[in-house]
């Protein structure tokens, strides 16, 4: 899919691999809607467009509200011309304390925004994508949705499901024309890893940081490309610090490796 002149909505884009995402695919010439819950950093995510000459607009919006999340695709649709791209973005891990010590309310949170909310999201861009003649729709997932997590298993739960929910899309691509892939990060230095680690530090816990993390622009290239690259559905796309690999649960003649 060409990226210039198309409508992105991006949740989580008031900071961290949001922010990123949303200004590079501004520079590639989208328009894009820029949601969250923190309204400052969601201000300041237009500004850093506008600055570049690129078109944005911000909407507060809780991705686990249904009302929030209408109200999100409804305004890229009025304000910004349609809706082409959904990057289903937002999400928290579950902090200290961690699972089993952590509330119900605690971890169940963890699933409605990194798993509930990446569900209803497409499930509202999917009928406008569909009677617009196609889209893109990309959730992140993360390293932790393919392979154990134990510092974190309600977050792995989460991301897994996100894996396996993208894979379950794959059909979309010939009945619908929505291709819908994930992106599966290593650790990436935001601010909410940042947090996290502080946090984990003043618990006394391990940090459990590698040598090298992942900067939020390199999962913002992941993103372009999984845009662009219209033989890519229903995969997931590993992201280290030593470069991209595709992984396709479903292999077949001329799908891309």
């Amino acid at each position: 899919m060409e990226i210039r002149g198309k409508v992105a909505v991006i949740t989580g884009a008031g900071s961290g691999i949001g922010r990123a995402t949303s200004i590079r695919l501004a520079n590639d010439g989208a328009s894009i809607l820029v949601a969250d819950v923190d309204e400052k950093g969601g201000a300041e995510t237009v500004k850093l467009i506008e600055k570049e000459g690129g078109r944005a607009l911000f909407v507060r919006a809780d991705v686990t509200l249904e009302a929030d999340a209408r109200n999100m695709i409804d305004t890229a649709v009025a304000k910004l011309g349609g809706l082409d791209i959904l990057y289903n973005n937002a999400g928290i891990g579950t902090g200290i304390p961690g699972f089993p010590e952590a509330s119900l309310p605690q971890w169940k949170r963890v699933i409605d925004i990194d798993l509930t909310a990446v569900i209803m999201g497409t499930w509202l861009a999917a009928p406008i994508m569909h009677k617009r003649g196609g889209g893109a729709i990309i959730n992140t997932a993360s390293m932790a949705g393919l392979y154990p997590h134990r510092q974190d298993p309600i977050y792995g739960a989460a991301k897994g499901g996100v894996v396996h929910f993208t894979y379950s899309c794959a059909p979309w691509a010939a009945e619908k024309k929505i291709r819908v892939n994930c992106v599966c990060p290593g650790i990436v230095d935001t601010p909410m890893v940042r947090r996290g680690l502080e946090a984990a530090t003043k618990a006394g816990l391990k940090s459990w940081a590698p040598s090298k993390m992942l900067q939020a622009e390199d999962i913002a290239d992941a993103v372009a490309y999984l845009v662009r690259d219209e033989s890519l559905f229903g995969c997931a796309v590993e992201v280290r610090p030593t470069g991209r690999q595709i992984v396709d649960p479903r292999p077949s003649p001329g799908s891309k490796r």
